[in-house]
């Protein structure tokens, strides 16, 4: 179904149109007048039936990207020494592409900010992955680090912060959230050094991070702990009213988090022990009960 505000229907007005690419025309979803005809098909004029015939038959490469250091622009030699038809080269010529791909890897990097760059953004993304972060989160912490990079901040601390700094942040900002302990477990540097870090970016780079939400958590534990959706939902709305109190001011979003999924699940009859959410969310089973405390004496909400 195409959506479109430019074209409307001339029979009864209607937006809502669906492209009958069998036919070639736009055909109106509400009295069935063929609105256009003739339609040009903008896709590859090849098929493709697995990732493999794709790769080979597409002429274009990879869309630019603030994730490689060169923005994904240069042209890899393959490295299983084949030709472009996919062919073995001979033996006499494989020293010849040893030397070429060699010498490609070499001028990829010309100076010492690209040498950093290509360090860093393959670091970042060996985090982002071990994390399980999007691709668009990925993207965030990539042009935080180059913006840090070109105003000269990484001077003085090593890349391994900066890039879990960067991360962090663009997790925040993408209301993705991941915390410093999570952060840290993926990290050569520890919590205290990273969160530094990160303050250090926030007021120089001016980053406008709003403070994570609790509510922000919850997808991500729930599934963890393969609670239904009422649950989440259920849960989401115990915070929304405990964050009406006021009462969140200093408190870790996991731990409050936690404790509304817990109060959620054991409501809606799936329960889930204090462990085993103290786990998921990566906090004491202490710090749960106290966080669990303080919501159901403000909101008079309790679980037996």
């Amino acid at each position: 179904m195409n959506n479109s505000l430019d074209t409307v229907c001339p029979e009864c007005g209607s937006i809502e149109f669906t492209q009958d690419e069998q036919r070639a025309e736009l055909v109106c979803n509400c009295c069935g007048l063929v609105v256009e005809s003739n339609l040009i098909d903008e896709g590859p004029e090849w098929r493709a039936f697995d990732n493999e015939q794709m790769a080979k038959r597409a002429r274009t490469g990879a869309p630019m990207t603030n994730r490689k250091h060169d923005g994904g622009l240069t042209t890899d030699i393959d490295f299983r020494n084949v030709d472009s038809n996919g062919r073995a080269i001979s033996s006499d010529k494989r020293s010849q592409w040893y030397r070429l791909r060699k010498w490609q890897n070499r001028i990829r990097v010309s100076n010492g900010i690209e040498r950093n760059l290509a360090i860093a953004l393959s670091e970042l993304d060996r985090k982002s992955s071990n994390l399980s972060l999007p691709k668009s989160v990925r993207e965030e912490a990539s042009v935080i680090y180059r913006s840090a990079v070109k105003q000269d901040l990484i001077r003085g601390r090593s890349i391994d912060s900066v890039v879990s700094s960067s991360i962090y942040a663009a997790c925040r900002r993408a209301k993705v959230p991941r915390s410093l302990e999570e952060i840290a477990e993926v990290s050569n540097a520890s919590k205290k050094e990273i969160g530094r870090t990160y303050r250090f970016l926030n007021r120089q780079l001016n980053l406008k991070v709003s403070p994570s939400s609790p509510a922000d958590y919850i997808p991500r534990f729930a599934s963890a702990l393969n609670l239904s959706g009422a649950v989440e939902s259920k849960s989401i709305e115990i915070v929304n009213q405990f964050q009406n109190t006021g009462l969140t001011s200093g408190k870790a979003p996991t731990a409050i988090a936690a404790a509304t999924l817990y109060i959620g699940a054991t409501l809606l009859g799936e329960r889930k022990t204090q462990s085993e959410i103290a786990k998921v969310a990566g906090i004491t089973e202490v710090t749960l009960r106290n966080r669990y405390k303080e919501i159901s004496e403000s909101l008079a909400v309790g679980v037996i």
